[in-house]
This record gives C-alpha cells, structure tokens and sequence, in this order.
C-alpha cells in the first residue's frame, strides 16, 4: 500500500515513493515556491525569545 500525503504548497495529492522525485511536494514548481518563501522569511520555525536574548551575547561580533 503506498502512502499518499498532501503537497505542502498546493495541496495536492503525493505518492510517497522513491519514484515521486520532488516528495513531499507534487512538483518542482511547487518546492521552489516553499523554497522561496522560506528565503523571504515568511516560515520560521518558532523559537524562545528568552533563549535567543540569553544565548545572543554569546556568539562572537563579525565584521561587516
């Protein structure tokens, strides 16, 4: 039995197998589409502000 899953861009239906080459998308359009949205920073993962300001200082200062 082959496991279908929903495309996380359209919605569409995916085969969950070796053969389905842009799983968990239905297409490279699709990919490219979340691929893009993750670079212009509409998806984040969720984190911990009280982390981030704790842990902030610790990481070196760069040069621009």
């Amino acid at each position: 039995m082959t496991t279908i899953v929903q495309c996380p861009t359209c919605g569409a239906p995916v085969e969950w197998k070796a053969e389905s080459t842009f799983r968990p998308f239905c297409s490279e359009r699709c990919k490219l589409i979340d691929l893009g949205a993750w670079a212009a920073e509409e998806h984040a993962i969720a984190g911990n502000d009280l982390e981030d300001d704790l842990f902030s200082g610790d990481l070196p200062t760069r040069p621009h």
